[in-house]
């Protein structure tokens, strides 16, 4: 099939399936893959002409988790076009959910977001919605048992969404409006993390 692509590609030729006529055209192909392609070549799953030819004017698009600035206008979008293609009440997004979802790895990329979010409408019961994702402890647990390099990343975006909540309260742990109420665990759980990633107020 490579072959097949290639030559229409390269000669503006094909020719319909069980006809001897070839068929001239003029075509501009735009192709979109989450495999690296050059990689592939190497393996010797993708032919080498064929990839330089694609390879004319790449456009790399980052995963979602290497921009997890970008979950919140995201996930607030796809929100509104959940409610709106299911006919449902207006719904939600907490700063809770947000860190929540920014916790996350995403391995299936934006569709998934997008896939996590109309679940979320589908089975919320209230206004407020709940987000159906791997508990972060599953997750260490099953890196830990494989590849310790994702377990530290793991570990570095736990710190980091824990410090944009105490940063997010002024360091109010305890009481409403606090980091624990915002991240929905239990203060003494959220000190004890606290201490245990040597997190500490800056000086002001």
């Amino acid at each position: 099939m490579q072959s097949k692509l290639l030559r229409v590609w390269q000669e503006g030729q094909f020719a319909r399936v069980g006809s001897e006529k070839t068929h001239q055209v003029d075509v501009r192909i735009i192709a979109a893959t989450n495999r690296e392609l050059k990689k592939e070549v190497e393996a010797g799953r993708f032919r080498q002409d064929l990839y330089y030819r694609l390879n004319v004017f790449p456009i790399e698009v980052a995963p979602l988790r290497s921009r997890v600035e970008d979950i919140p206008l995201l996930a607030t979008h796809f929100l509104e076009l959940a409610c709106k293609e299911l006919n449902v009440p207006k719904r939600r997004l907490t700063q809770a959910g947000v860190v929540d979802l920014q916790g996350y790895d995403w391995p299936g990329n934006v569709r998934e977001l997008r896939n996590v979010i109309e679940r979320s409408v589908i089975t919320s019961k209230s206004a407020v919605l709940r987000f159906d994702l791997p508990s972060r402890e599953l997750r260490q647990s099953a890196a830990g048992a494989t590849d310790p390099v994702p377990y530290r990343e793991l570990e570095r975006r736990e710190r980091d969404n824990l410090l944009a909540a105490l940063q997010a309260t002024g360091w109010k742990i305890y009481g409403p409006g606090g980091a624990a109420e915002l991240l929905q665990i239990k203060p003494t759980t959220l000190a004890s993390r606290v201490k245990k990633m040597g997190l500490k107020k800056p000086d002001d």
